[in-house]
């Protein structure tokens, strides 16, 4: 059941990140924690940042072959986030797990805000990247990546809006090139936390496997399904919002018991 359970959640996880670009790698955690059944909340971070990494890096196959990633501005974005992967990583590593979920807890309630932003569809597709983009994109791409790191997320939701605004780019293209940095931050977050014994690979490969087919079936419709993802994020972000609650009131519980 355990097996089947992790197949499951791992499903979801890919679909929403070949969908819309974000979204199921916040609630991997959660999803290791209470329904999987990890029970030391490092494990579940350095776990989740495996397989959101590498199910990310699935995604990212077939976009590319659709000729959606700018690369140039991608793998701007990417460098200076792994730099800040690296830190915040070590960083997470540091803290209580328990005070680090809380903390995680608050930040889904923030990424659930952002998904509710309206985001333009607008943009330049022709895109190149020049010196002024690649300040903006190298200086955002650090600050998400840190983020990323110290909380074992993919950043999905903070990176599409930063590769847009640093870039211009319509956000079919964003969701694209973002799936690059939230492979290479999820990768480099799980390289610190195996370096400390902190991943069930056992689980990772389950979780992957199921975020394999799961991310397939969301790039298949990304595309199709355009106009609808601004309602797919607003019932995600309730559910955001709820795992959120549900986390930080258990936490809490914990804490003081």
């Amino acid at each position: 059941m355990q097996s089947v359970a992790t197949l499951l959640c791992g499903s979801l996880v890919g679909f929403s990140l070949g969908l819309i670009g974000g979204g199921g790698s916040i609630l991997a955690v959660p999803l290791l924690l209470y329904v999987v059944g990890v029970r030391n909340p490092h494990v579940a971070i350095g776990t989740s940042a495996l397989a959101v990494g590498v199910n990310a890096a699935v995604n990212l196959i077939g976009h590319w072959r659709r000729g959606n990633v700018k690369w140039p501005c991608a793998a701007a974005y990417a460098g200076a986030g792994v730099l800040g992967a690296t830190i915040g990583s070590t960083i997470g590593k540091l803290i209580d797990g328990r005070k680090l979920l809380l903390l995680f807890a608050l930040v889904m309630v923030a990424l659930g805000f952002a998904m509710l932003r309206p985001r333009a569809s607008s943009g330049d597709a022709a895109v190149r990247i020049n010196t002024v983009i690649a300040v903006r994109l190298i200086g955002a791409g650090f600050v998400t990546g840190a983020i990323s790191g110290f909380f074992g997320i993919g950043g999905g939701f903070l990176i599409v809006p930063g590769i847009m605004l640093g870039s211009g780019m319509p956000i079919l293209n964003a969701i694209a090139s973002s799936l690059f940095s939230v492979s290479a931050f999820g990768l480099t977050t799980a390289a610190n936390y195996a370096l400390s014994g902190l991943i069930d690979w056992g689980v990772a490969a389950e979780f992957i496997a199921g975020g394999a087919l799961g991310g397939l079936l969301g790039v298949h419709l990304a595309t199709r399904l355009a106009a609808r993802r601004r309602l797919l994020s607003t019932v995600f972000a309730g559910v955001v919002f709820a795992v959120a609650a549900y986390m930080a009131v258990r936490t809490l519980i914990e804490l003081h018991s």
